[in-house]
């Protein structure tokens, strides 16, 4: 009998390095530069469940950094409001270590066909 394998990406948890005395500019810098793609969402913000399904469901694999359940998710939040320049800085979707913006960005890219190509040039997509 054969044996049914999903093959749908899961989102990743953050490495565990993410809690060692690393002030929140130093977190996202590490997250963002040894994952092909981050995403900082709270888990209930709609803008936040739409961008990691959108990736989830193009075959990406993000690393979901739920700020709301994290002990220095605020600190991150505001330091993620500082680089977005945004008064709601999350989603924050990074790809290769490179801070791509929110959900409309992502959609933008995706809709003039900038965004596979960035995914597979960081190793996020192989197809």
């Amino acid at each position: 009998m054969a044996t049914k394998i999903d093959a749908t990406p899961q989102p990743q948890p953050p490495p565990p390095p993410f809690k060692l005395n690393m002030t929140p500019c130093e977190v996202v810098h590490h997250l963002a530069s040894s994952n092909a793609v981050v995403i900082f969402s709270l888990s209930d913000c709609c803008m936040s469940t739409v961008a990691k399904r959108f990736l989830i469901s193009l075959g990406v694999g993000p690393t979901i950094v739920e700020l709301d359940k994290e002990s220095d998710g605020n600190a991150i939040r505001s330091f993620l409001n500082q680089i977005s320049g945004a008064e709601q800085p999350v989603p924050a979707v990074f790809v290769g270590g490179k801070f791509v913006g929110g959900v409309q960005t992502l959609m933008a890219k995706h809709i003039n066909g900038t965004l596979v190509p960035l995914l597979k040039e960081v190793g996020a997509l192989w197809l």
